[in-house]
C-alpha cells in the first residue's frame, strides 16, 4: 500500500520490524485517513500488536520512518495497562473530573461507566481489580478522553456479548479513526470499513469489514490461482456460511452478492445435520443430559429453580448470560460435577466429556509441541471424518507447522498454547465437548479451522462464549440464564437475548427434547413450554401487582428524565451535580428492586 502523507494522521514509510531472526513486518508503507475504521487481522505472532505499537510510537522500527500529524490527539489500548495500582477505579478512570462530577451531565460520559464499570465498585483501590476488571476501567478511561486516532488492542477481551454490542455502537458514533485489533468478528464487521491483514511481513489492505475480506480474499486466490487448496477450501466454506446467515450482514453494499453467489455456487452447507445426527446417536445412543426439577442453591441465592432440560445426541448449543448468571453452575450440574438440591440428572452411559475451560492447565514447558502430542497418542480416530487422523496431521491443521513443532512449550504464545490444550482434549475421543470461552487467544484463522472441524464432528457441542460470531457459526440453538434460576430458549438467538436484556422482559420456561436420529435442519431439537399450574386467585392477585409496578416504574422512569434534564442544566454548578447523582443512584436502587418484584409477580401470574 502506497503512503499519502497530506491527508493522512499516521504513516508508515518502508517499515521493517523484527525480533531476533524473525522478521514481523518487511518494509510496509501504509497510513490513516480521518474517519477511517480499520480492523487488523492475522494469525497470532505475525505482527498485529507491533504494527499497532509501531503506529503509536510505542515501539521504534528497525528500518522506515513513521510519522504523525502535528498535534495529533491519540488514544492506545495496549495489552497491559499503566493504571496507579493506589488509586481508586474512579480516580483512575476520571481524573480530575471525579471531584467536580462533570462527567455525570454527560450522557456519553454516564454510558461508558455503566456499561464498563457498571459491576465494578467505584471505590475499589485498582491493584485489587482483577485483570478482566482492570481491562475494563483501562478502556474506560481511554473511552472518555477525545481523541483523533484512536488504537485498541483486543478491546472486546473480557467483554459480554451485550457490553461488545454496546462498545461496537460506542466506536461507531463517535468522531476520529479508529484501529481495531481483534478475534471477535462480528465486531469486525459491525465496524470496521477496512481490513488490514498481516501476513507473511507484509500488510494487504481489503474495503469491508469481515464479510468483504473473505469474499476478496477468496476472490483474489482463485484469481492469482494460489496453490493454497486447503486455505482456500476453508475460506469458501466461510464465505458459504456468511452468504447463507443473517441477512444483515449479506445486505451490506461493499458485500457483493452475485461475486458471492459465483464462489460458492458449489458449496454444501456447513453441516450435513441429519448424517451428523445419525452418527451421534450410533456413539451416544438417544440419551446424553436429562435434568428433571432440578433445584440448587449457594446460601439464599437460588442458582436454579426447578429446572427441566433434556439434551440429545447430536444438540449442538449456545449459552448466554450475563457473568455470575450461573451458567457455569448449570454446566456443573448437567455433568455430575455438582449435586442438585433437588431433583435428578441422568446422564447417557456412554458418555465421554470433554471441558476446554477459560484457564490454561500447567504444561511441561520442556518438551516440544510434537513430542508432548505424540507421547499422548500418535493417532485419533475422529468418527464423520474417515478414519483416523495422525497426531502431526492435526498439529498441522491446527497450524502447528515447520519449526512450531520442534519450539518448546514454554516459548509458545497464549494463543498457540490455547490451540495445543484444544488438541489434547480431541486427542481423547470425546463425544460431549463443553467450551467454556473456547475463542479467547485464539486468531480468527484458527478459528475459522476449528469451526471446519466441528462441522463435521458427530456429537454434542455446548458452548459458552461472547463471541457472537463463533456462537451463530457452531451452534443451532441458543439459551439463555439470565440469573433468575431458569435456562430459557432463545428462537432469535443473540438479537432476541439482547432484546430482552433491554426491555428487562423475559420468556416463560422451556425445555429442549433431543434431537435424535430424525432431526433435519427443517425442525431441530424440539422445544416444548412448561406451564406451571397455579392457582387462579393467586393468578389474579399476581396480575393487579404486576400492573401496580408497572406504574411505579413509569412513575420511575419520568423521576429519572427529569434528574437528567436537570444534569444538563446543572453542568457548571458542581454541588448541584453532585446531589442529582445521589438521587439517580438511589432511583436505580429502586428500578432494581421493582424489576425483581416485577419477575416474580409475572411468574406468579402464569
Amino acid at each position: 500500500m502506497a503512503a499519502t502523507s497530506a491527508p493522512n494522521l499516521v504513516n508508515l514509510e518502508a517499515v521493517s520490524k523484527g525480533f531476533g531472526t524473525r522478521t514481523l513486518l518487511d518494509g510496509v508503507s501504509l497510513g490513516v485517513g480521518r474517519g477511517e475504521r480499520i480492523g487488523v487481522v492475522g494469525r497470532n505472532g505475525d505482527g498485529k500488536s507491533t504494527l499497532l505499537r509501531l503506529l503509536a510510537r510505542r515501539e521504534e522500527a528497525d528500518s522506515g520512518r513513521v510519522t504523525q500529524n502535528r498535534d495529533l490527539r491519540l488514544g492506545y489500548l495496549g495489552q497491559s495497562d499503566d493504571l496507579d495500582p493506589d488509586l481508586t477505579v474512579i480516580q483512575a478512570v476520571l481524573g480530575g473530573d471525579v471531584e467536580t462530577y462533570t462527567w455525570a451531565a454527560d450522557p456519553r460520559a454516564r454510558s461508558v461507566m455503566e456499561h464498563l464499570l457498571g459491576g465494578i465498585d467505584h471505590e475499589a483501590k485498582v491493584g485489587t481489580l482483577s485483570g478482566g476488571e482492570r481491562r475494563r476501567a483501562s478502556l474506560a478511561q481511554l473511552l472518555l478522553t477525545e481523541v483523533d486516532l484512536l488504537i485498541l488492542d483486543e478491546p472486546t477481551n473480557h467483554l459480554d456479548i451485550e457490553a461488545v454490542n454496546w462498545l461496537a455502537r460506542h466506536v461507531v458514533d463517535r468522531a476520529g479513526a479508529l484501529i481495531v485489533v481483534t478475534h471477535d468478528r462480528w465486531f469486525l464487521d459491525e465496524v470496521c470499513t477496512q481490513t488490514w491483514e498481516v501476513q507473511g511481513g507484509k500488510v494487504n489492505s481489503y474495503d469491508g469489514g469481515y464479510a468483504a475480506y473473505v469474499l476478496a480474499k477468496a476472490e483474489r486466490s482463485r484469481n492469482e490461482q494460489v496453490v493454497e487448496g486447503k486455505r482456500q477450501n476453508l475460506m469458501k466454506k466461510e464465505l458459504a456460511w456468511l452468504r447463507r446467515g443473517a441477512p444483515a450482514r449479506t445486505s451490506k453494499p461493499k458485500f457483493r452478492i452475485e461475486a458471492a453467489n459465483a464462489l460458492i455456487e458449489n458449496e454444501p452447507a456447513p453441516r450435513d445435520k441429519l448424517a451428523l445426527a445419525q452418527l451421534a446417536t450410533s456413539r451416544l445412543g438417544k440419551d446424553v443430559f436429562d435434568a428433571e426439577d432440578v433445584t440448587l442453591k449457594f446460601g439464599d441465592r437460588v442458582m436454579l429453580n426447578h429446572v427441566t432440560f433434556r439434551l440429545g445426541p447430536a444438540d449442538r448449543i449456545g449459552l448466554l448470560g450475563p457473568n455470575g448468571a450461573g451458567k457455569t453452575t448449570f454446566l456443573k450440574v448437567l455433568t455430575g460435577q455438582l449435586t442438585p438440591d433437588k431433583g435428578l440428572v441422568k446422564q447417557g452411559k456412554t458418555v465421554r466429556i470433554a471441558n476446554l475451560s477459560q484457564t490454561l492447565e500447567d504444561l511441561d514447558g520442556s518438551v516440544t509441541v510434537l513430542t508432548h502430542i505424540t507421547d499422548i497418542r500418535r493417532t485419533a480416530a475422529l468418527a464423520g471424518r474417515g478414519g483416523e487422523m495422525t497426531s502431526s496431521q492435526l498439529l498441522e491443521r491446527f497450524g502447528f507447522t515447520g519449526d512450531k513443532l520442534t519450539t518448546r512449550i514454554s516459548d509458545l504464545s497464549g494463543g498457540e498454547r490455547r490451540r495445543l490444550q484444544l488438541l489434547r482434549i480431541l486427542l481423547d475421543e470425546p463425544n460431549v465437548l463443553i467450551l467454556d470461552e473456547p475463542t479467547n487467544d485464539l486468531d480468527v484463522e484458527t478459528l475459522t479451522v476449528l469451526e471446519d472441524f466441528l462441522d463435521s464432528w458427530p456429537g454434542v457441542v455446548v458452548i459458552v462464549t461472547h463471541d457472537r460470531y463463533f456462537l451463530e457459526r457452531v451452534s443451532d440453538m441458543v439459551y439463555a440464564i439470565m440469573g433468575d434460576g431458569q435456562v430459557r430458549h432463545l428462537p432469535r438467538g443473540v438479537d432476541q437475548y439482547l432484546e430482552q436484556l433491554e426491555a428487562g422482559t423475559a420468556p416463560r420456561r422451556v425445555v429442549a427434547e433431543p434431537a435424535g436420529a430424525a432431526a433435519t435442519e427443517a425442525a431441530p431439537a424440539a422445544v416444548q413450554v412448561v406451564d406451571q399450574p397455579v392457582d387462579a386467585a393467586a393468578a389474579r392477585a399476581a396480575k393487579k401487582d404486576l400492573n401496580r409496578i408497572e406504574r411505579q416504574l413509569q412513575k420511575l422512569t419520568e423521576s429519572e428524565a427529569k434528574l437528567h434534564d436537570q444534569l444538563a442544566s446543572n453542568a457548571s454548578n458542581y454541588e448541584r451535580l453532585a446531589e442529582l447523582d445521589t438521587e439517580l443512584r438511589k432511583l436505580a436502587e429502586e428500578r432494581a428492586e421493582l424489576e425483581t418484584a416485577w419477575f416474580d409477580a409475572a411468574e406468579r401470574a402464569e
